[in-house]
């Protein structure tokens, strides 16, 4: 990896111009540097003015004349770092309410501790003497929204992070009657974080290729020693990797190992996540599920790499094959069956029909990406096309996780059965999905 791929991302790089020999030697071998957490706050606050900018039109859409967000001190709401500044709440309850006020316009108020400088380039707060109860219970009265959404009955946390004491605050600041007004916040929730703004694009296609990156330097010779390294020595690498990068995960990386002769178990219908205490041998398929977490977004990746045995230059042609049938079944679901407007249901169930048509044994498991790992939007998911459920419509610009398998007999492994597994992030456009960075069509390969 050179400092000139790095370069090319969104990112704050070292420089390699007119420097001398010995300089630029040393630059090369310096890690990337992100953007320091000031620049990263100020870079998620204009993002945040876009969102409010928009939230008007989305709540009216919705029939929401009020949406209340209640932050607990130490057991912060998800949805804080995105309708509030993202910095640290440290109030006991800390409370942001928008209002539908008519010719006014959207109201932004927030209900904190203090009236930190931040958080008033956002919302008007209380005068002095006032209590945030009270003031709530005057927007009430003066605006009276027919509905007050809250964070109640959504099927996902996101949208069901209302605390018992936060939602017996609200009840008690607005009064019994109120609560006939009361209605879930889930549907606007939604909108709200399935909507993508232009801005994030370059630095979430940066996240990508950094996921990306990283995950190439794991399944390489640097890292895999055959017959030394186990799956938990890779696990722990990127666990040291990213806190070196300075940037997060929001999941445990995971890895799966097949080999020829091997029993692979199943769990949840899927190829069961490998113990940490495997030693990866020559001749494994090994399989990586890795994200990483920055300026409040997050990537969702899988890859796969071939530990070359003994002479050998290339993984075998049957496990080629496998990756090749996978290779089919991403564009099938992403050009052939994906448009916006679409069903998740439809696009899924044509996406399987075709499959079934060209005898590749496949599954689907795509969810959106954004502001959560598993976000909120539609999913092309096996588990959501048998729920009863509305069907969910494509939206053009969403993001999401292609994220899928195929199952495939190797000759070369006496006819067994291997599963390649692919994640990808990918966008939404009127020809159909796209991928941020190109896809895997060859396994990475270690010596």
């Amino acid at each position: 990896m050179t400092l000139l791929k790095w370069a090319a991302l969104p990112l704050l790089f070292l420089s390699l111009s007119a420097c001398s020999a010995s300089r630029c030697a040393q630059a090369r071998d310096e890690k990337p540097r992100l953007l320091p957490m000031s620049q990263q706050i100020a870079l998620r606050e204009g993002w945040l003015q876009k969102r409010h900018g928009m939230l008007l039109e989305m709540m009216r859409r919705h029939g929401v004349g009020m949406w209340i967000v209640v932050n607990e001190e130490f057991h912060d709401d998800p949805l804080t770092q995105y309708v509030a500044p993202p910095r640290p709440y440290a109030g006991n309850r800390d409370v942001f309410v928008f209002v539908d006020a008519g010719a006014e316009g959207l109201r932004r108020v927030a209900l904190t501790g203090y009236a930190e400088e931040a958080v008033l380039q956002f919302f008007e707060t209380p005068e002095e003497g006032t209590s945030g109860p009270e003031f709530l219970a005057e927007l009430d009265a003066r605006h009276q929204p027919k509905a007050i959404a809250l964070g109640i009955d959504g099927k996902r946390g996101v949208t069901r992070s209302l605390t018992r004491d936060g939602y017996a605050w609200v009840l008690e600041a607005l009064g019994p009657k109120a609560e006939a007004r009361f209605v879930s916040a889930a549907p606007l929730i939604e909108e709200y974080l399935d909507t993508r703004l232009p801005e994030e694009w370059e630095h979430y296609k940066g996240l990508v290729e950094l996921t990306d990156e990283v995950v190439k330097e794991a399944f390489s010779s640097k890292v895999v020693v055959p017959g030394k390294t186990t799956v938990g020595d890779i696990r722990r690498w990127l666990y040291d990797r990213l806190w070196a990068l300075g940037v997060s995960t929001w999941f445990q990386p995971d890895m799966r190992v097949q080999r020829k002769g091997g029993v692979n178990s199943k769990s949840r219908g899927f190829l069961a996540v490998t113990k940490e205490d495997v030693v990866i041998e020559r001749g494994d398929l090994i399989h990586v599920d890795f994200g990483i977490s920055y300026l409040g977004l997050h990537t969702d990746w899988q890859k796969m790499a071939y530990v070359l045995r003994e002479g050998e230059t290339d993984a075998p042609q049957g496990l080629k094959q496998a990756l090749a049938n996978t290779n089919t079944l991403q564009d099938v679901l992403m050009l052939e069956t994906s448009r916006p407007g679409l069903s998740s249901a439809d696009v899924y169930d044509a996406t399987m029909a075709r499959m079934d048509a060209l005898g590749i044994t496949a599954q689907v498991y795509s969810h959106p990406l954004g502001n959560q790992g598993h976000a909120l939007g539609a999913s092309i998911d096996f588990r959501s096309a048998t729920r009863k459920e509305a069907p969910k419509l494509l939206r053009e610009g969403s993001y999401i996780a292609i994220e899928l398998n195929t199952s495939t007999p190797v000759p070369e492994w006496d006819g067994q059965k291997v599963a390649v597994m692919e994640e990808d992030p990918a966008y939404l456009t009127q020809e159909g999905w796209k991928f941020f960075v190109p896809r895997q069509e060859a396994f990475y390969l270690i010596k």
